[in-house]
């Protein structure tokens, strides 16, 4: 099940900065790339996802659980904060993803049988390349 979530305006917090990159003078004059700052605790996010979110293993997500996106690929500065927007609500879909649980099997007997007959043919390919004693 997909969690169908979108930020509030209070939870966003955009500042503008001057992108990096080519550009030409217009890079230099104009601050059109987007730091998108998301605090998770202080979030409307329910509580297993922001769980979820504070221990996931990403450089974006900072030890204090504010979410950090830089947005920069356009050069006009609102495509730039949707797109920012757009990268928050799919990091927080796949957080929300939560992994169908893995159940050990055994193998089967013909697989086993399959697995043990590969190891000795090919354990027979690699004794015939042995020196030829005469």
């Amino acid at each position: 099940m997909a969690l169908r979530w979108y930020p509030l305006e209070a939870e966003l917090d955009f500042s503008a900065i001057r992108a990096s990159g080519p550009g030409g003078q217009n890079v230099n004059k104009v601050s059109n790339a987007v730091h998108l700052r998301f605090d998770i605790r202080a979030s409307s996010l329910p509580e297993d996802v922001k769980a979820r979110l504070l221990a996931w293993p990403d450089q974006r997500i900072t030890a204090e659980g504010v979410v950090i996106i830089k947005a920069q690929d356009s050069r006009s500065l609102e495509r730039n904060r949707a797109d920012a927007i757009a990268r928050l609500i799919e990091l927080v879909q796949t957080a929300a993803h939560v992994p169908k649980a893995r159940r050990a099997t055994k193998p089967t007997y013909g697989s086993q049988q399959r697995r043990l007959e590969g190891k000795s043919r090919r354990s027979g390919v690699k004794a015939g390349r042995g020196r030829v004693l005469d």
